[in-house]
């Protein structure tokens, strides 16, 4: 039992006066083993930033790339271009208009381009004078009911020098002469292409009655509107050229029946003033025929009696001093040769000489011809037995 106490004393002395060598920190050799990590990462963390400020690189390079390919545009044939640059246009004068070809400029919101569609055909319709309807109805080719009457608050029309009521609409036709003025000058330009189209109508409409613009004058209806349209363009100075107008006019579809009777009644009578025309040419043309005919006739018929006059006063002229030389002579003469031609043909000729005394003188004629007297052939025929 002692041997144990006096060990534990032992040892607990020795614990007291022996020094003793200290213990190792807990934490000093975890240190010193993940030194070399440590490095291992920071360098596998620049490598990986570096790489990544690399990529980052190459993507900036190719957005930026990328934001000045974006500015590449193409002006397609019979347009012009205009770059805005803060809204403001690049260049003056003809210099800020780009011809077709590929050109370049800042992408949005730096630089804004706009098209100007300088040499093809622009169309406004002004439908201010036609009735209600709607795009669906338009493409179908159909139209809404008519209804009892117009409703002017929702129905457009026009007024006729006459006071009549009718339906216009109009297509117009334009291209774009000058488009730095239609383009900046008007907010749009369309509009108000359209809006002078507008006015145009129904100012021409008042000058026709009802009558000359759903009959006779519809070329001069369109005249007069291109007229007032070119005035308008010019004052206001719009920037572009009128081609042509399509134009439509109707009467109001609600009183349609009775117009058309009218017009049939207008063709009617028209028709006959023709045919009357026509009768009354004909009829003309064939007594002016007969009279200048006449006329000619009547013409020739003085011509050959003047000349035959003429020529006989010319031939008593050319006798007449034949006629104061010797007057028997002369009467003898002409007794002679009239007699000549009287009795060129005739058989028998029975002179009564004129009595010297100047008594009258019995005159026995045998009208009766003698019997011939026959022939024996091989005789003479002017032997008679």
């Amino acid at each position: 039992m002692s041997e144990p106490h006096d060990h534990d004393h032992d040892h607990g002395h020795s614990h007291d006066h022996i020094p003793l060598k200290p213990a190792p920190s807990p934490i000093a050799e975890p240190i010193a083993a993940t030194a070399p990590q440590d490095e291992s990462a920071s360098q596998a963390l620049s490598d990986a930033l570096s790489s990544s400020f690399a990529i980052v690189k190459v993507v900036m390079v190719i957005l930026v790339v990328v934001f000045f390919a974006r500015g590449i545009f193409t002006v397609p044939s019979q347009q012009k271009a205009i770059i805005l640059r803060f809204g403001k246009p690049i260049g003056v004068g003809a210099e800020q208009l780009l011809g077709p070809g590929l050109h370049w400029s800042f992408p949005y919101p730096i630089d804004e381009v706009k098209w100007l569609p300088v040499g093809e055909i622009q169309r406004v319709t002004s439908t201010a004078g036609w009735y209600a309807t709607t795009p669906e109805l338009e493409a179908s080719n159909s139209e809404s009911p008519a209804g009892p009457s117009l409703n002017p608050g929702y129905d457009g029309y026009t007024l006729t020098a006459d006071g009549n009521i009718i339906h216009v609409r109009a297509t117009l036709s334009y291209r774009i002469s000058d488009p730095l003025t239609h383009e900046f000058n008007f907010v749009k330009g369309s509009n108000v292409v359209q809006q002078v189209l507008d006015g145009a109508l129904f100012h021409t409409s008042s000058l026709f009655t009802v009558d000359q613009l759903l009959t006779t004058d519809k070329v001069a209806f369109q005249e007069k509107l291109l007229a007032n349209m070119r005035n308008n363009v010019e004052q206001k100075k719009l920037g572009i050229v009128i081609e042509q107008a399509e134009i439509r006019i109707i009467p109001p579809r609600q009183v349609k029946p009775a117009f058309d009777l009218a017009f049939g009644a207008d063709i009617e009578r028209r028709k006959a003033l023709e045919d009357a025309r026509s009768y009354a040419g004909r009829i003309l043309s064939t007594a002016s025929g007969e009279a200048n005919s006449i006329t000619n006739a009547a013409r020739t018929d003085f011509t050959r009696l003047v000349q035959a006059v003429a020529a006989e006063a010319r031939y008593f002229q050319d006798q007449l001093p034949y006629y104061k030389a010797d007057p028997g002579l002369f009467a003898a003469r002409l007794q002679t040769e009239m007699l000549g031609r009287a009795m060129t043909n005739v058989q028998d000729k029975w002179i009564s000489p004129q009595s010297k005394d100047g008594k009258q003188r019995e005159l026995r004629i045998q009208l009766s011809r003698e019997p011939k007297v026959p022939t024996v052939p091989g005789q003479d025929s002017n032997v008679s037995k």
